[in-house]
C-alpha cells in the first residue's frame, strides 16, 4: 500500500538535466515516483489549445506474484485536464509526485476520458471521447523497465505525440474537427538523455517552426523549434541517433551517430541552406 496520497504539480518546468536521483527517507521500502508529461509537437500555427482529459493512472509491477492476477498499482483516480499546446520544447506538466512499493515497473496504463481542440479562429471547443480509453486505459510501456529503489526518485516522462494523435477533418483543413488516437510513449527518465540546440540559416538567422526530429531505425521523437530557433527533445533512451532538421524552402540537414548519455544533454546545432 502507498503510504501517501496523490501530490499534484500543476507548474510547468523545464528539464535541462533528464533524470534525479535523490534521498528522502531509509527503513521504509519504499521509493518515489515522479510522473512527467510533454509533448511531441506538430504544426500549431493554428492551433490555441489541445486539451486532454485524464482521470486514472496505473503502474504495473514485474513479477509481483499479486494472486487475483492484477499486478496494477493505483497511482491516481483525481480528474486531471491538461493543455499539451504549453508543453514544447523541454517544458513538462508534473501528472503525479509520490511514494509507492519498491520494485520495477514496466507499463503506465492512462485511463483518457476526452480530448478537446481550439483553433485560434474560432470559439467552438472540438471535444471528442476515446475509444476504450476511460474503460480498459492506453497501456504505455517503459523500456528499460522503472527501478523504483527504498528512498530514490524515479522520474516518468509520458511523450504524447500530437502529430499522429491529433488526426484533422475536413478540407480546408480542421474544417470537420478531428479525430484523437493517443500515441504515446513513456521514457524512464534515469536511463535518458536530451538533445538540444538552435536552428539558424547561413546568415546566423534563427529559424523558427523548423521541424527537428531524432531516429534510430524509425523515428523516436520529434520537435519544432521556437521563435528563437531553439528546440529541445527530452527522454532520449541511452544511445546513438541520428539527428535531422529541415523547414521548408530549406534543404534538410542530418548528423549521424550522435551519442545520447542518460543523465546529459547533447548540444546539436544546425544551419540550413535554402534551396
Amino acid at each position: 500500500m502507498m503510504k501517501k496520497s496523490v501530490t499534484l504539480l500543476l507548474t510547468a518546468v523545464l528539464i535541462l538535466i533528464a533524470g534525479a536521483c535523490n534521498e528522502i527517507r531509509n527503513g521504509d521500502d519504499q521509493g518515489r515516483v515522479v510522473l512527467k508529461v510533454t509533448d511531441a509537437p506538430f504544426d500549431i500555427s493554428n492551433i490555441e489549445s489541445a486539451m486532454v482529459t485524464i482521470t486514472r493512472i496505473e503502474l504495473r509491477k514485474v513479477g509481483d506474484g499479486i494472486s487475483d492476477g492484477n499486478p496494477f498499482i493505483t497511482l491516481s483516480e483525481d480528474t486531471i485536464t491538461i493543455d499539451l499546446i504549453d508543453l514544447r520544447n523541454g517544458v513538462t506538466e508534473t501528472l503525479l509526485d509520490l511514494e509507492i512499493p519498491s520494485g520495477e515497473y514496466d507499463l503506465v496504463r492512462l485511463y483518457v476520458y476526452e480530448a478537446g481542440l481550439k483553433l485560434k479562429d474560432s470559439d467552438e471547443i472540438h471535444t471528442v471521447k476515446v475509444p476504450g480509453g476511460s474503460q480498459t486505459g492506453i497501456k504505455i510501456f517503459l523500456r528499460p523497465a522503472l527501478e523504483v529503489s527504498e528512498g530514490n526518485l524515479a522520474e516518468i516522462l509520458l511523450d504524447v505525440d500530437l502529430s499522429r494523435s491529433f488526426i484533422m477533418r475536413g478540407n480546408p483543413a480542421h474544417s470537420n474537427g478531428f479525430i484523437f488516437k493517443p500515441v504515446i510513449r513513456a521514457a524512464n527518465m534515469a536511463k535518458a538523455g536530451c538533445v538540444r540546440g538552435v536552428v539558424t540559416d547561413t546568415a546566423g538567422l534563427k529559424i523558427s517552426e523548423a521541424s527537428v526530429w531524432i531516429e534510430q531505425d524509425t523515428v523516436l521523437a520529434t520537435a519544432f523549434t521556437d521563435s528563437l530557433g531553439f528546440y529541445a527533445i527530452i527522454g532520449v533512451p541511452a544511445g546513438e541517433y541520428a539527428v535531422s532538421a529541415t523547414k521548408e524552402g530549406y534543404d534538410t540537414v542530418r548528423f549521424e551517430g550522435i551519442n545520447i548519455i542518460a543523465g546529459n544533454r547533447t548540444i546539436q546545432d544546425f544551419e540550413l541552406t535554402k534551396k
